[in-house]
């Protein structure tokens, strides 16, 4: 396979040039993804990271992926008719459906998991038992989402200094939990004699990884999904470069034709024969654009992304330069997430927190200032913050508290406060744990109503210890339940809040990304203000519009989508020139007919 070649400068005023047929703009997973496949197809393929670390948001994730009918679930027996999740979407999306784009997930979604698991270092564990986050017309209660298989780090070789680690908020000093029964044993190391060896035989194992490697090897959830596209990337001769920032989409006509790139500090031309793909990763810390499309916040500041803070919308930028169609119809802009703000040190910015997992335990409430609940605390994070925006008035500070008790805490944590055995004091003293003898002293520290919220626990606790919560049924769905603990009854999801000292964690409206962004067709091609597709650029993850119309329908629909369409743009751009050679025969034939 051809590899992208470099020429020499000549005469010194002209810009180094390289040449390839696919150039790919960032390397989440949306862009890895077509990288991979394009190569697979026999194409030469550049990625371009403008970070020094691969894997963008992808790498800090869960790495679920929402693909229904998968090879996985067919394979243990979960066999469902194309029609019901076609049905889930147009319950959950309604006017935002767009049916080109839901069948080209759904009918190409299994093929994409089938030929990453054929051809490439690609390997899934499957998320049977994950259900739906809602219960409309269509939802299962699981074959429908998929994961990376935890991956040792050993096999990227030199590679694994240039991947980026996990978000260490949600770590272990580093190392990082992997989602389903890895998650529950630590949950359950002080119940269980089976979990607590697990859990041992995980620290070991990180402990001397730290001192060999200086990080874990044990990657999992979208650091192994990051890790495994490497591999196949790097085993398909794909030319991987960091430091490599896109200014310029370049063209010929109306086709896009490559880029300028500034790689190491040098200005270059590259020149991508089939075409630019751009995968950057949307623009969560875009402030200016954020002003322009969330709606709750006018400054563009009243917000906490924990993506990468280098996603700032070049892509986008990149796209609209050439005429590209920003679509900012969407239902919601974002994917909505709580965060807590976590102090980093002197001089250092905060780091969002994202509260992805302890809010459906038993025992846990949110309130806001006014010390009341306004919402099922186990609902999914994006329907979190929708109720929280919806319930604060216009003017106030959109924000919220989870209040618990000491037992819970000690249980499962809160936040970045750690459970037992790692102590309260560093959080507490930090100030982003805050800790009180009673349920007025806290409410005081906190800026709550105190009497609202001590009439708010008493009267969940009288029917929490009964497991029902007639005010907002949590616990009520499968996914509340999933979200909650098994071990705990009646209610997986409930609990009084009574053990003292109490403790709360201040949340914030934040994002796990955006969804509104260019508009595309089902083939990943980016399209202009007329709809029409650009000749030769494709967009993917992210930086493309969000097929599910800023709808939230399930967990896994922003990389089961990058994945899926990734792979769609792969195979569009191996067959580009092929298609563009048969309709330049096809007119020739006309033109000679005509004659």
């Amino acid at each position: 396979m051809m590899k992208p070649t470099e020429r020499s400068r000549l005469p010194m005023k002209l810009e180094p040039i390289l040449e390839c047929d696919v150039l790919v703009l960032g390397s989440g997973a949306g862009g890895l993804a077509t990288a991979v496949t394009a190569a697979t197809r026999g194409l030469s393929v550049m990625v371009a990271e403008k970070e020094d670390v691969f894997g963008g948001t992808t790498a800090w994730s869960g790495g679920w992926m929402w693909i229904p009918r998968s090879p996985l679930a067919t394979r243990a027996g979960i066999v469902e008719d194309i029609e019901a999740p076609r049905t889930y979407l147009k319950s959950e999306l309604g006017a935002h459906f767009d049916a080109d784009k839901a069948e080209a997930l759904l009918e190409h979604g299994p093929q994409m998991v089938e030929f990453f698991e054929r051809n490439t270092s690609m390997r899934f564990i499957d998320g049977n038992r994950v259900p739906d986050f809602h219960t409309t017309n269509g939802a299962a209660k699981g074959g429908r989402s998929v994961c990376a298989m935890p991956f040792d780090g050993r096999e990227l070789g030199p590679l694994i200094d240039k991947l980026r680690p996990p978000l260490d908020e949600v770590t272990i000093k580093g190392m990082a939990i992997g989602s389903g029964q890895d998650l529950a044993h630590f949950f359950n190391a002080t119940r269980s004699l089976r979990s607590a060896w697990h859990v041992t035989r995980r620290l070991v194992a990180f402990a001397g990884h730290k001192l060999r490697y200086g990080r874990s090897m044990h990657l999992v959830n979208g650091n192994a999904l990051v890790a495994r596209l490497l591999k196949s990337a790097a085993d398909r001769g794909v030319d991987l470069r960091t430091r490599a920032r896109a200014v310029e989409i370049l063209r010929e006509g109306n086709r896009v034709t490559g880029a300028r790139v500034e790689i190491e500090g040098v200005m270059h031309v590259v020149r991508a024969a089939r075409g630019v793909v751009l995968a950057c990763g949307g623009y969560p810390h875009d402030i200016a654009r954020r002003a322009e499309t969330f709606a709750y916040t006018p400054s563009g500041r009243e917000h906490w992304s924990a993506a990468p803070r280098s996603n700032t919308g070049d892509g986008i930028r990149l796209g609209e330069a050439i005429g590209a169609h920003f679509d900012a119809s969407l239902d919601t802009p974002a994917a909505w997430a709580p965060v807590s703000l976590v102090p980093k040190g002197k001089g250092k910015p905060e780091a969002a927190f994202p509260h992805l997992i302890e809010r459906a335990k038993p025992g846990v409430i949110a309130v806001t200032r006014g010390g009341r609940r306004f919402v099922n605390e186990a609902s999914s994070y994006h329907d979190f913050i929708s109720a929280l925006i919806g319930t604060t008035h216009p003017g106030d500070e959109v924000c919220a508290w989870l209040v618990c008790d000491h037992r819970f805490q000690r249980r499962y944590g809160l936040g970045f406060s750690k459970p037992f055995p790692f102590p309260v004091g560093p959080y507490r003293r930090s100030g982003y744990l805050k800790q009180a003898a009673t349920l007025h002293e806290l409410a005081a520290q906190c800026g709550i109503d105190q009497q609202a919220l001590v009439d708010t626990v008493t009267t969940y606790n009288a029917y929490a210890k009964d497991g029902f919560d007639p005010l907002f049924h949590k616990g009520s769905t499968p996914y509340n339940r999933v979200q909650g603990d098994a071990l705990h009854g009646p209610n997986p999801c409930l609990a009084p809040i009574v053990d003292g000292p109490f403790y709360a964690v201040k949340l914030l409206p934040g994002s796990l990304g955006t969804f509104s962004g260019l508009a595309t067709d089902a083939r990943a091609r980016v399209l202009d203000e007329s709809h029409a597709p650009i000749p030769g650029l494709f967009a993917v993850g992210n930086d493309a519009a969000s097929m599910m119309g800023g709808c939230y329908p399930s967990g896994g629909i922003t990389l089961g989508p990058a994945m899926t369409f990734g792979y769609l743009a792969g195979i569009a751009l191996a067959e580009a020139l092929q298609s563009e050679a048969v309709a330049d025969i096809s007119t020739f034939k006309r033109a000679r007919t005509m004659q």
